[in-house]
């Protein structure tokens, strides 16, 4: 059996949709076959069914971690933006630092458990176990880094690019994860291909392993009182991002309301997750238009799951931009539930390259002609009970599944 350590910066579902992604794919190692130990840096005991894993704690006795407080408290109490200017001289912040140093210091203590793969997970756009591992050569030649997103944020598409402080030493840091990694594993192909571009010593490595469907069954928890049971419901579950504009969707649907004026009884679209940059925008549109509706906050990962379960159609929203080379972790988690996906994005986009270049019901962000005209199509079909014509993912569904591990297989010695 094929041996694979785990250095995962955090497996609590609950802290984003990538961890989510991260932790049905080490479920699905597990599944596959191959023996998986997990060391994660969520800094809380949890526990995945039948997998090992060890929680690293973070070392608060060293002079890294007496700088990481310092600077916080001095920027809550006196608003002194000093990561900035650390930043800029050091590349990274203390507090990065020393948990580089608390994951390694973690991994340097293994013992009795010699990997034949050594696969480092991260969220956001820190790349902690992947800092870690540069400083452990001995196992370069089995270390696959995962890369969920572009980085640093200068090699971001647009229009998520900005030169951000300290730029030079985190494309540094990249460069050297590039050349000492054997394998560099993305979700997405088009993300692949594009970091390539950025960085030539990723050619050759890389390896694409989707965002896993993880078929583990849950409770369905009850849904919130303002999901209506049968009726058209639009759903869109994560971050609004500044650069993914919905108003576009939100107009096309008002528009549709009036095109379609016996829609209104039995219509809604929700927004689901935390305030941001639209709130205010979103909360005078609920008094115009009442079959709209935006929560204040995330919900719980399993009700979030039961509300894109019950929705008639699930949105999956990018930026306006040349290209979307990102798989958004909320991709599975549509696919699984076998409804319409109304994809709003750009035309290259890892999404639609994997929906397919017929898929239905496609559009740019802001093209609400066209969104309106779709949703008054899948409306008619909801209507007529013909909700799966268009859209067969039992491709996608194989594609996303554990299955497609299988090839890891063939990539350790």
């Amino acid at each position: 059996m094929k041996k694979i350590l785990v250095v995962a910066e955090s497996i609590d579902l609950e802290d984003s949709s990538g961890t989510k992604g991260r932790v049905a794919l080490i479920k699905n190692l597990h599944k596959s076959g191959f023996e998986v130990i997990v060391y994660h840096y969520t800094r809380k005991e949890i526990q995945l069914d039948g997998i090992p894993c060890h929680s690293i704690k973070e070392n608060r006795k060293t002079i890294l971690f007496f700088l990481s407080r310092t600077e916080r408290y001095l920027r809550y109490w006196f608003n002194l933006k000093l990561y900035k200017l650390i930043e800029q001289v050091l590349g990274f912040s203390f507090t990065l630092f020393n948990d580089r140093n608390s994951i390694l210091a973690a991994l340097n203590k293994i013992k009795g458990f010699e990997p034949d793969l050594v696969l480092s997970l991260s969220k956001g756009t820190s790349f902690r176990p992947h800092h870690a591992l540069l400083k452990i050569p001995k196992w370069h030649s089995k270390w696959m880094a995962y890369i969920h997103d572009p980085y640093p944020f200068a090699s971001y598409p647009r229009p998520y690019d900005y030169v951000e402080p300290g730029h030079q030493k985190k494309r540094e840091f990249f460069l050297n994860v590039s050349e000492k990694a054997c394998f560099a594993a993305y979700p997405s192909e088009l993300l692949a291909r594009w970091m390539e571009s950025y960085f030539p010593p990723l050619k050759g490595k890389s390896v694409i392993i989707p965002h896993q469907i993880d078929e583990e069954e849950i409770d369905s928890p009850e849904l919130p009182e303002y999901f209506k049971k049968n009726t058209f419901t639009i759903v869109h579950a994560g971050a609004l991002m500044n650069a993914r504009n919905p108003m576009g969707l939100i107009k096309a649907f008002r528009k549709f309301l009036k095109e379609v004026p016996e829609a209104a009884e039995h219509s809604q679209l929700l927004f689901i997750g935390k305030k941001s940059k639209y709130t205010p925008e979103f909360e005078e549109l609920k008094k115009e238009i009442p079959q709209f509706y935006s929560s204040d906050d995330y919900l719980p990962f399993t009700q979030v799951q039961a509300i894109q379960k019950n929705a008639a159609v699930n949105v999956i929203l990018e930026a306006k931009g040349p290209i979307s080379p990102f798989l958004p972790g909320k991709f599975p988690h549509c696919i699984q539930t076998g409804k319409p996906i109304l994809l709003l994005g750009p035309y290259y986009s890892e999404s639609r390259r994997l929906l397919g270049a017929d898929y239905p019901w496609w559009s740019e962000i802001d093209n609400e002609e066209k969104i309106t005209q779709q949703i008054g199509e899948i409306y008619f079909k909801w209507l007529n009970n013909q909700m799966f014509m268009g859209c067969d993912y039992s491709f996608l569904r194989e594609y996303l599944s554990a299955s497609s591990l299988n090839q890891l297989n063939e990539l350790i010695n």
